[in-house]
């Protein structure tokens, strides 16, 4: 192709030059031409793409195939059922009902309900009719030491920061909080006057890079964070410790996202990556964590202090829940993320191979709370895919007292899913510092698509509540929801995440499948202790699993 683009661009220009010498004008072909022929040249010697350089010009449409493959996969190729990370079935369903056009489906399912992983609702014939439940069901959120307690939604919107977002997003988001009445995560990137404008309720996101609350060096400022905590509109405060897109590694914002103002606002240079780090200076230990906690309480004047993460190693949840106990400093509220990845930026192997998944981590969370006796005091928040009351009504049976949802906000606001949140060039101007971009997004338009989806979704959820003939949410347990593990065997909640007594991890013998996390946790550290497991400890605290490795049978 090389000696080929040679020898054709030689003749067009020959070909050119001759017929002009016959009739000038078509000098004027040489626009078109000159162009082709100057980008094959440049091509022939730059020295990045081999497929460019052995074929000129024509090399790069293998890049515009790229660019269209996952469009033209998204509206040609996949089915409804198929699409991830969500499939165009959910998607329609948020479009649908955030735009208050009918959201019902015909002909029944188009999921294959004989397939392993199909899940569904046991409901009663005893069914209750919505119009007889509360139509919006709220939670407390606040412990023993908690002054100002928040009355918070069950469905509400997850951490997502100004930077990531554009500044019309995060407008429409909040206008839709305040016209629904839920809340609003700032997402760790800060307070930013859009956050603030509408007058939506907030929880304020803290995360390791302590925007908004640090000073120059990056340390966390109690005085600052005093003064914005105690605002009006920030109702609960969050300490994320980790999160599902990129759990163990800090959160990315890319330089061209960092413009003069999101600089400002988060106190870091214009124009360059700020990646926060991977944990926490402001404390190293269980016991250094629940002081914290204790002090953040104060400065803001009793209000919600919880934390987020997705499970990782678990002999450390295991070890922030001794601390507590042995404290009594409880936090007011945990919000488990799934390793699944949401919205955030992030490494391809932190989304797709770190971190325990949503239902897993709840069930776990709610169940070592639990044995510690400290469910009583702290709200469970599921933060994942929620996306639907179906989806809302899982995480609850599961543990959770009330869910976040990102994505699903964001297709609300007109998300198309193009992929493209990292590279600021979003094309609805929902992930975009890009003014042009985001001028296509109409903040009163998407505010009220923000609040008719949060309204018809909770309504969802609560005609499912109706149909499995329970009044209120916190009535939900594991045995409601069902699912198939093979072709003939199916299962509830209640049989894949057996419940365990109440205050069973305060003393011994312990529930067999929490001993090993037992014994590797301690209160004054994060890490595992150097307590030996041995294959047959390993396989005697494991029981999920009920055939004991060679080693352990011997």
């Amino acid at each position: 192709m090389r000696k080929a683009f040679i020898a054709i661009a030689a003749f067009l220009v020959a070909a050119t030059l001759m017929i002009s010498f016959a009739w000038p004008p078509f000098y004027w072909a040489f626009i078109f031409i000159g162009p082709i022929i100057l980008l094959g040249i440049y091509d022939l010697y730059q020295p990045k793409h081999s497929i460019v350089r052995n074929y000129p010009v024509i090399g790069r449409l293998r890049y515009l195939a790229e660019d269209l493959r996952p469009k033209v996969y998204q509206y040609f190729v996949e089915s409804d059922t198929n699409g991830k990370p969500f499939s165009r079935l959910n998607r329609s369903l948020i479009y649908q009902r955030a735009k208050r056009e009918n959201d019902t489906i015909p002909f029944g399912t188009q999921l294959d309900v004989y397939e392993n992983g199909y899940e569904w609702l046991s409901h009663s014939i005893a069914a209750i009719s919505h119009t007889e439940l509360n139509e919006d069901p709220r939670v407390l959120v606040g412990g023993p030491e908690c002054k100002q307690p928040y009355s918070a939604s069950i469905y509400n919107i997850s951490a997502m920061s100004f930077g990531s977002l554009s500044q019309n997003a995060i407008l429409a988001l909040n206008g839709g909080a305040k016209l629904g009445n839920f809340a609003h995560n700032t997402g760790e990137g800060g307070i930013s006057d859009y956050h603030a404008g509408p007058g939506g309720d907030l929880i304020w996101q803290i995360g390791t890079g302590y925007f908004g609350c640090r000073h120059h060096d990056g340390t966390f400022n109690f005085e600052a964070f005093g003064e914005k905590a105690r605002t009006e509109h920030v109702k609960m405060i969050e300490i994320k410790l980790s999160q599902g897109a990129k759990p163990g590694h800090g959160g990315i914002l890319p330089a061209k996202k960092v413009s003069a103002e999101i600089a400002r606002i988060r106190l870091v240079k214009e124009g360059f990556d700020v990646i926060s780090p991977p944990s926490h200076s402001a404390f190293k230990t269980p016991l250094e964590m629940v002081d914290f906690v204790q002090k953040l309480r104060e400065l803001s004047g009793g209000k919600p202090i919880g934390f987020k993460l997705c499970i990782g190693r678990r002999s450390e949840f295991f070890a922030i829940c001794k601390a507590m106990s042995e404290t009594g400093i409880y936090v007011d509220f945990i919000t488990v993320d799934g390793g699944e990845g949401g919205t955030g930026a992030a490494p391809q192997e932190f989304s797709n191979a770190v971190g325990m998944p949503l239902r897993e981590g709840i069930a776990f969370v709610y169940d070592v709370l639990t044995g510690f006796d400290l469910k009583q005091h702290i709200k469970i928040i599921a933060s994942g895919k929620v996306a639907s009351g179906f989806d809302l009504v899982k995480n609850i049976a599961l543990g959770a007292d009330l869910c976040n949802s990102a994505r699903g906000m964001m297709f609300a606001l007109g998300c198309i899913q193009a992929l493209e949140c990292n590279s600021n060039t979003c094309p609805t101007g929902v992930a975009t510092q890009d003014a042009s971009l985001m001028k296509g997004l109409v903040v009163e338009d998407k505010k009220v698509r923000v609040h008719n989806f949060h309204k018809l979704t909770v309504g969802s959820a609560v005609e499912l509540l109706g149909a499995a003939g329970l009044h209120h949410t916190y009535q939900l347990t594991r045995a409601y929801i069902n699912r198939r593990i093979a072709p003939n065997v199916m299962q509830s909640y209640m049989e894949t995440f057996p419940y365990i007594p109440t205050g069973s991890l305060l003393k011994t013998p312990y529930p067999l499948r929490f001993e090993l996390g037992m014994a590797l946790s301690t209160s004054s550290s994060f890490n595992p202790t150097d307590y030996k497991i041995s294959a047959v400890d390993y396989a005697h605290a494991n029981s999920y699993h009920d055939n004991l490795p060679p080693a352990a049978q011997s």
